[in-house]
């Protein structure tokens, strides 16, 4: 079997450097848009519709969907909830559709949408999604991370780097990208003393200033989940509910 390159992009405005159509595309915005969408999956919804603008998502609120959506952090006015794990309880999403729009998060994985798959990561269900792309069995893999506004963040990018750890102890993946490498080093630092070095990440104080940190430990606790949203037809469903 042909070994199975993996990349790391630290912003979705550089997808086009990268041949996304042989890759397996794992989306990351860990504060707060993949957390959230992977905790809206073990919550119960049933599907989740990325919509990168906010005008798209007021169609999505006039056709009678539930709308989940924010910009800087912030519940937009005709939204029903915004951008924190805890908004999507099952009483407000199990076996519901739900349009969500965010920052960054949403628009990172409209513009993967043309790879060969296109899944959702976080730490919550990070062993679930490096076991999901390890029986893909072919194709490369890329780690996106959705970034802030075109700019590098720390969070996405240690993410990056412990699923590309995970991902090189099975010897069919290998990795010669820079990104990959630098996102492992960052990974083991951070590691040592995670609740330390999640001060030096910018987003962690942006929510803190808004009332909205309190998602933090819960968005970098590993394994709460084994879902895998994954993109099909422009719309994320659990691939462990298809696959059954």
């Amino acid at each position: 079997m042909e070994k199975r390159k993996i990349e790391v992009c630290f912003t979705s405005e550089n997808i086009d450097y990268f041949h996304i159509r042989q890759s397996h595309v794992v989306v990351v915005d860990i504060l707060r848009a993949t957390s959230s969408i992977c905790a809206a999956f073990a919550n119960g919804v049933k599907t989740i519709i990325p919509v990168a603008t906010l005008g798209e998502a007021k169609k999505a609120k006039q056709r009678g969907l539930i709308v989940a959506a924010e910009r800087n952090g912030q519940k937009r006015d005709f939204a029903d909830f915004g951008n924190s794990p805890f908004n999507f309880t099952p009483e407000r999403v199990a076996g519901k559709d739900v349009a969500y729009s965010t920052t960054n998060g949403t628009r990172a994985i409209v513009s993967a949408s043309g790879g060969l798959s296109v899944s959702i990561g976080s730490f919550i269900n990070i062993s679930a999604v490096a076991k999901w792309l390890v029986a893909k069995q072919e194709g490369d893999v890329l780690v996106l991370c959705a970034g802030r506004k075109g700019k590098f963040c720390l969070e996405d990018s240690i993410f990056a780097g412990a699923l590309v750890e995970l991902l090189l102890k099975d010897k069919s993946f290998y990795t010669e990208c820079d990104s990959a490498q630098a996102a492992i080093q960052l990974w083991n630092v951070a590691k040592v003393d995670l609740p330390s070095y999640l001060e030096l990440i910018s987003q962690r104080h942006r929510l803190k200033r808004l009332g909205l940190d309190d998602v933090l430990q819960y968005c970098f606790t590993p394994n709460l989940t084994d879902v895998v949203p994954i993109l099909v037809n422009g719309k994320l469903r659990n691939a462990n509910v298809i696959n059954e």
